[in-house]
């Protein structure tokens, strides 16, 4: 089984990092191989770091050689996805945004159905905007056919839409231990989904 992290923030060693970090360790101790994609490393070598629709239907040019496009080519190979963003203005960054947008070839393609999806956000503030930043990436996720799942599992609580965190989060041990129960909950549902999967 292979789960893989995106850590959608800029700060490659930041609070969104240390939860989707956290949850990848847990998914490994669980037995699943685990990868870690750093969107800002991936945007580097894009000509445009951002869609501008060169083709519609997409038809992947702009990922075609890059970074981008061995991420998009572990995503296909991944079981389940630890999605991570920090929160900018109560939304998604501007990095992960791009870097779904430019994703839209594997929805044509059919490449991400059924894949589990869970999602890890930190903000400035405990309330600042990691539900509406859970649930926007939760839009990203569905539009390609995820599965998603939250923070809950059975030896823990229902949970609730995944882990959140007031930075830093490497303080924020109810948020640590939030990903650790998404983590388990990815690799349990990924496990009982497998034979759904392209």
């Amino acid at each position: 089984m292979l789960i893989v992290g995106i850590n959608g923030s800029p700060n490659k060693q930041g609070s969104t990092f240390t939860l989707v970090n956290q949850a990848l360790e847990e998914a490994k101790a669980l037995g699943a191989e685990v990868e870690l994609i750093q969107i800002s490393e991936c945007l580097e070598d894009v000509e445009n770091p951002f869609c501008v629709v060169c083709s519609s239907p997409c038809v992947g040019v702009c990922s075609e050689g890059s970074k981008l496009g061995e991420a998009f080519n572990l995503l296909q190979k991944a079981d389940g996805v630890v999605v991570g963003s920090p929160v900018y203005f109560g939304t998604v960054s501007a990095q992960l945004k791009a870097f779904w947008d430019m994703s839209r070839f594997l929805r044509t393609e059919k490449a991400l159905v059924n894949k589990v999806g869970g999602v890890v956000t930190s903000g400035a503030a405990r309330f600042g905007g990691q539900e509406t930043t859970i649930k926007a990436v939760h839009d990203m996720l569905l539009v390609q056919g995820f599965i998603l799942v939250g923070d809950g599992h059975e030896d823990a609580d229902a949970g609730h839409h995944g882990a959140c965190a007031a930075a830093p989060a490497v303080q924020d041990t109810n948020a640590l231990n939030r990903a650790k129960i998404l983590a388990k909950r990815i690799v349990q549902v990924a496990e009982a989904t497998k034979g759904i999967r392209k």
